[in-house]
């Protein structure tokens, strides 16, 4: 079973690539929250409770392919302060690390469901609030997480993990009243985020990891959606499916680690 603890991933070419000869012995390490957990496959390992990991998370798909062994920290709803419990792993021989976290910490579930309400409920004072906090404080908190990562793993390749666009600015769910106003808001939102991340990311060193263009055309309500929408159970709504683990963030990352 896989859980948090280190284990060995033996599998190769889940995602396409040769194993390469560096790979021997390498380490890998993903942190970070949902999106990297793998909320949204609908299939999560049995030992991980509310953090859903998943066996179809990119994560454990690129571990595989690159013939590393990986220790699966990253949990559904963290924040930066619970990465920074997510490090206990990390060593002078760690070989790679994953991170995606942000989006929590912005508050963007609750925005996206106070943009779901029915009229005349709107979200752009929401919306407002999360991108202020975003330019204001998450930089500052995100220097502290990327510092803390690389005086534990000085020698490792760091991958910080963006944030798709949700949404393809058409209204075709009727459950989810979310005006195409609104997703073009929202996703004003994810590029502020993303912006902001890849600034703090580069500015330590770190490879930032951008899934936007490799998700266009795969959002809500697009003909393959790579991105589930309003889900039953709710908590598998507005996160990548398998197809977007799988072809949408595990080949991006798999390269940002071995480039």
């Amino acid at each position: 079973m896989l859980t948090a603890a280190t284990v060995l991933v033996t599998t190769v070419g889940l995602v396409a690539g040769a194993l390469p000869a560096t790979a021997a012995n390498a380490t890998y390490t993903a942190l970070g929250d949902s999106y990297s957990s793998g909320v949204g496959t609908r299939s999560y390992y049995s030992d991980s409770g509310s953090c859903q990991r998943s066996q179809y998370a990119y994560p454990v798909l690129d571990a595989a392919s690159i013939g590393a062994q990986l220790t699966f920290a990253a949990c559904g709803g963290a924040k930066v302060a619970d990465v920074q419990g997510q490090l206990a792993s990390l060593n002078a021989s760690t070989t790679y690390v994953t991170v995606s976290v942000g989006g929590n910490d912005a508050g963007f579930s609750s925005v996206i469901e106070q943009c779901a309400l029915p009229w005349p409920w709107t979200c752009e004072g929401d919306i407002s609030t999360a991108e202020t906090f975003i330019r204001n404080t998450l930089p500052g908190e995100l220097d502290q997480l990327y510092t803390t990562i690389r005086s534990k793993a000085p020698a490792a390749k760091v991958a910080v993990v963006g944030y798709p666009r949700l949404f393809n600015v058409t209204d075709c769910q009727s459950l989810a009243r979310i005006s195409p106003t609104e997703q073009s808001e929202l996703n004003g939102g994810a590029d502020l985020l993303d912006t902001t991340i890849k600034a703090r990311a580069t500015a330590h060193g770190f490879t930032f990891v951008d899934p936007r263009t490799a998700f266009t055309g795969h959002a809500i309500c697009d003909g393959t959606e790579w991105i589930n929408g309003l889900s039953n159970p709710v908590g598998e709504s507005y996160h990548p499916n398998q197809t977007g683990q799988a072809q949408g963030y595990a080949p991006l990352v798999k390269a940002a680690l071995l480039s």
